[in-house]
């Protein structure tokens, strides 16, 4: 709606991970390069965790379109699965072809037969997760079971596993605490600073076709670094919620009223008090002070 008011050519704030926006910040730019070595190293398990919004899945796509010759990518987007219907999801991925009545053990084999001819080719077969922490125990023990594949010099299957922090209080469980010993490599995504938002928010603008990249005032950033917590998918809520009330009102710019009634809209946003980047505590401290400078003068007069 407020492309051409902005004179923008495509929406700048889409919830869709897309992998044109990718944002080269520390926290996901310093977990892509953990994947791409870790892999390089031929590693078998690693784990990529974050807390919702903070930008795992383009991570998982960006890792998907990085990766060059000789790896082969097989991607599981929804592991909810039991055993052998992960086994299933891993096998049509990998093109094997398999009779829908096989049983576990049989799967098994096709996908240890598929890997060593992968092996054999000089192809280097990665299977992503995402979402991993929606997997049950049993799931995971089977997904543990695929990595004793291999040969005596080389892994035939590395798995990337990008979950919430539920998969690190799930890998606690001593019934898979083998798999846990097998993560070589792990990073958890950290929330953005109030300088990473400010260098997110302008470089998607910038994407987008935005000629002006300081749009959104400095406080505006605060507010809005405030209001998401610094969680990316938040602040691109809040982004364009405040586009969209700046357009409504034929504002060019968007201040700290824009973010505000985007943050009192959405569901989910860091709406405690606060006031000019002081906590209540602080403000409470600096009110306290101020009327103890004013007692003293009135105190020596009476």
């Amino acid at each position: 709606m407020y492309k051409t008011h902005f004179g923008l050519n495509s929406q700048p704030f889409g919830l869709t991970p897309d992998t044109q926006f990718f944002c080269e910040l520390p926290s996901h730019l310093e977990a892509l390069n953990v994947l791409l070595i870790a892999l390089h190293n031929g590693e078998g398990f690693i784990k990529i965790t974050g807390d919702v919004g903070t930008g795992k899945t383009m991570l998982c796509r960006k890792l998907l379109n990085e990766l060059p010759e000789p790896f082969e990518t097989a991607y599981i987007p929804n592991p909810h699965l039991p055993p052998v219907g992960l086994l299933m999801a891993i096998a049509d991925e990998m093109g094997i072809e398999y009779s829908r009545h096989i049983g576990q053990n049989g799967l098994m084999k096709l996908i240890n037969d598929f890997l060593i001819n992968s092996a054999v080719n000089g192809k280097k077969p990665v299977l992503i997760i995402d979402e991993a922490q929606s997997m049950s125990i049993e799931t995971l023990e089977t997904l543990r079971l695929i990595t004793n594949l291999e040969t005596e010099k080389q892994k035939l299957l590395q798995i990337v596993l990008f979950g919430q922090p539920e998969l690190d209080e799930q890998l606690h469980n001593k019934a898979i605490r083998q798999l846990r010993q097998r993560i070589t490599f792990s990073y958890a995504l950290k929330p953005l600073t109030p300088q990473n938002v400010a260098d997110y928010i302008r470089h998607r603008l910038r994407i987008a076709g935005m000629g002006n990249l300081s749009i959104f005032s400095g406080l505006a950033i605060q507010a809005m670094h405030h209001y998401s917590r610094g969680i990316p998918r938040l602040v691109n809520i809040l982004a364009n919620k405040a586009m969209l009330s700046a357009y409504g009102k034929g504002h060019s710019s968007i201040g700290v009223k824009q973010v505000y009634l985007a943050a009192m809209d959405t569901e989910d946003t860091n709406t405690k008090f606060r006031l000019f980047g002081f906590r209540k505590r602080y403000l409470l401290l600096l009110l306290l002070a101020i009327a103890g400078y004013l007692w003293t003068p009135m105190a020596s007069i009476l």
